[in-house]
């Protein structure tokens, strides 16, 4: 989505629902009867007798009235959800189906406004905690930590709503709608946005889709705690300055194989309520209007039940980017047919002209209303609060210590050890003067990436450096700007190296370079995407002066994207990838460092020597893409990534060994600790189709476990893997399981790549055997 900054009011007063007031009890009749001369009434004049009767009739009580079926709480949902469109018109209905939809007080229906943001974190909503950003959580291959990731992200943002309702404040940001998270496939390392993603691989991204969606949305069976939305639908990865027209050509198998993997699993393992459209077109449909996708696929083929949402603005490219039809109110309607149940932006307020002009139906507004109040009504939105479990988080939850320490666990998980040659790493604390340099050590930018909340304090390594080591070891000199060169910073670094005993250099990317749709044209970025893969060379000779100082150098990489950094890996004894890594991303630095933790992130994306080993960026095939398809040489391949300590795989089994067509095929192995520092061990499982009749990936990820062993200690693993992870994707269309023979391989990373590595990897062969099955798309 496109961001924007708006200030917004509600001028208009929004009616409570509530219970109706139970009528004061009448005295019970006396049981004896009194003298008749009591029940004789006094005299009293007859006008009098007339005001006395009319007082009695006021002040008599009055049975309240039952309340209307979308009032009652006990009623189905679905029941309340129509009963409460039936009695709005068609203009109200119309509004509501805007991201900022207004109050309709006369049926106590409040405002309420769609967007909010939590890609890593509650953002644009005042103080939250900030964790890494996404391509960060994607490196610790650990769904558990995400899903606990997830839950804190979402205890935070019911605790913000829980205060906002109490100040009746229904603006934006302040909703229980999330546009997160951003699931699509980082196929090149140009696309600016791949920050936000899981990285290259479907399967990764699916387990840590699903993780999240589950802690987005909780486990209670009759409410949401929020609503997760998987974007962007679909194949969507840049170039971002082309976006509003941009055409997606693809085939059905890179279609089904790589960018709709992760959004099936989201929907069928994770029950994510929303889908954000892309503003691609797809095979020259646009994707906020195209029935295949948003109908065909999503909901007749995955059982989709939830709501379609815009990307902001996107309905308004269908016919200003696009050009596919003429009109707003055409684009408008087609849209809304095809499945797109909310706009972001105002471009739904033609529907009430389409109506009239006979290109959509009440009918069918209505359709996209009642999955959108479904969505309000599930969130309890329209139920007393003692109903709805989420409304008692109190607001102490937000930035609190547990939320802190979580985000320094994610940021240490996230850490990928590149190189440690001789062993500098990991670092004494008995250093006299230690020098950190470069652009990003003391920057506060580099630790939020985008789409980020505001933490209520920043540790950058420079602060998490100093204190560790206490601020008299410490010397800081930038070096240089992000993308400028200047002799005298450069000069003042030189100095601080060769006076130091070690100089730790921190180098990287900004979310000030890489991004969404930014106006940034300079040598190696173009639009929030980059041209080249390359630090910037005001960086790279700052490294090299660094380096030729003399004194040991440690590398530290902030960034979203991948990085060619051929002459680091070559002159540099110890590198780590540290992405953008949170507000507690210094502190996880500085504990890596300095061995008070034991790296374990691995690359969820291919590091290349150059980009000119990439095939066009607007070319969305597959082919010479990501490790799948990508037969090339590598600077990192995916999945690398180093230790302090060293594991042992041993005892392989496979379960069983010639498994049927439509079998699930059970997988163990043992791994042991065999260093002599406690650590995570990753383990990698991946596939390999043999003599495949169409193109199959290289190798693909079909197993991830993270599991914390102590030195010498061992743990036995278990993965499943299930028909569709043997499957093939045919010629004409259709996914079977044809007999055939795999490779499988388990260990610490991909098999086959030429490069030191801290884990041992164990490859077998297995046959399935047995007539062909034929499975969903």
């Amino acid at each position: 989505m496109k961001e924007e900054k708006r200030t917004m009011k509600d001028k208009s007063r929004t009616l409570k629902l509530q219970s109706p007031r139970t009528p004061r009890p009448v005295p019970r009749a006396s049981r004896h009867r009194p003298p008749s001369s009591v029940l004789r009434p006094p005299s009293v004049p007859r006008t009098s007798r007339l005001v006395l009767a009319l007082l009695f009739v006021a002040l008599a009580p009055v049975s309240a009235a039952p309340p209307l079926p979308y009032q009652n709480p006990n009623l189905p949902t679905a029941r309340r959800v129509k009963d409460l469109i039936s009695r709005m018109t068609l203009a109200e209905k119309v509004s509501q189906m805007t991201n900022s939809a207004p109050a309709i007080p006369r049926l106590g229906i409040p405002q309420y406004d769609w967007w909010n943001e939590a890609l890593h974190g509650v953002a644009r909503a005042g103080v939250a905690t900030v964790f890494p950003q996404a391509i960060g959580l994607a490196a610790t291959w650990n769904p558990v930590l995400m899903g606990q990731t997830a839950t804190a992200i979402s205890d935070e943002a019911r605790a913000k709503n829980n205060e906002a309702l109490r100040r009746n404040d229904h603006s934006i940001y302040h909703g229980l709608t999330f546009w997160s998270p951003n699931i699509n496939i980082f196929r090149d390392p140009r696309w600016g946005r791949g920050q936000e993603t899981y990285g290259e691989d479907p399967y990764l991204t699916s387990r840590l889709a699903v993780a999240f969606v589950k802690g987005m949305q909780g486990n209670n069976p009759r409410y949401l705690k929020t609503v997760s939305t998987l974007k962007h639908f679909a194949v969507h990865s840049g170039p971002e300055p082309e976006r509003h027209r941009f055409d997606a050509r693809i085939s059905d198998r890179d279609l089904f194989d790589t960018y709709l993997v992760a959004f099936r699993a989201g929907i069928i393992h994770g029950k994510a309520q929303s889908v954000m459209g892309a503003y691609n077109a797809v095979d020259g449909i646009p994707a906020c209007a195209n029935t295949r996708l948003l109908t065909n696929i999503l909901r007749h083929e995955w059982g989709f039940g939830g709501y379609v949402v815009s990307d902001c603005g996107a309905i308004t490219d269908i016919h200003g980017g696009h050009h596919y039809v003429k009109t707003a109110e055409q684009a408008a309607a087609l849209a809304v047919k095809a499945g797109c149940d909310l706009s972001c932006g105002r471009d739904y307020l033609a529907l009430t002209q389409a109506v009239h002009d006979g290109l959509i139906t009440e009918k069918q507004i209505d359709a996209s209303v009642t999955r959108l109040f479904t969505a309000r009504f599930r969130l309890g939105m329209f139920d007393p609060p003692a109903m709805v479990p989420y409304r008692q988080i109190p607001a102490s939850v937000n930035d609190s210590a547990a939320h802190r320490a979580l985000a320094r666990k994610d940021a240490r998980e996230a850490i990928v050890l590149l190189k440690n040659k001789g062993g500098l790493l990991p670092l004494p604390k008995t250093f006299k003067t230690v020098a950190v340099i470069g652009p990003n050590a003391d920057s506060e930018d580099v630790l939020l990436g985008n789409y980020n909340g505001t933490p209520s304090k920043f540790v950058t390594p420079l602060s998490g450096i100093r204190n560790k080591l206490g601020a008299a070891h410490v010397v800081y000199a930038k070096g240089c700007d992000l993308t400028q060169s200047d002799p005298a910073l450069l000069s003042s670094a030189v100095d601080a190296a060769r006076t130091a005993d070690l100089s730790i250099v921190v180098l990287g990317l900004s979310p000030r370079l890489e991004g969404e749709e930014m106006n940034v044209q300079i040598p190696g970025f173009r639009g929030g995407d980059r041209t080249s893969l390359d630090l910037p060379q005001s960086q790279q000779d700052l490294l090299k002066a660094v380096v030729g100082a003399g004194k040991p150098v440690v590398l530290a990489l902030l960034n979203g994207g991948a990085v060619s950094i051929n002459w680091a890996s070559q002159h540099v004894p110890a590198i780590v990838e540290a992405w953008y890594p949170g507000e507690e991303g210094g502190s996880a630095l500085a504990d890596i460092l300095f061995g008070d933790a034991n790296p374990a992130g691995c690359l969820p994306v291919t590091f290349y020597h150059s980009v000119d080993q990439l095939p066009p960026f607007d070319d969305y095939a597959m082919a010479g893409r990501t490790y799948r398809y990508f037969s090339g040489p590598t600077l990192y391949p995916f999945g690398y990534g180093l230790s302090y300590s060293r594991f042992h795989y041993s005892a392989l089994k496979i379960s069983p060994r010639v498994p049927r067509p439509g079998q699930s095929v059970h997988i163990s192995v043992t791994v042991q600790n065999v260093g002599a520092r406690d650590g995570d061990a990753v383990a990698e499982l991946y596939l390999t189709h043999l003599h495949s009749p169409v193109p199959v990936p290289i190798r693909s990820l079909a197993g991830v476990q993270r599991v914390t062993l102590k030195r010498g200690a061992r743990q036995r693993l278990s993965f499943i893997i299930d028909p569709r992870q043997l499957s093939i994707f045919t010629n004409d269309d259709r996914r079977i399981e044809d007999p055939g023979a795999f490779d499988l391989s388990v260990g610490g990373g991909q098999p086959g790549q030429n490069i030191p590595m801290t884990s041992n990897i164990l490859t077998t062969r297995f046959r399935v055997s047995g007539p062909a099955v034929h499975l969903a798309p």
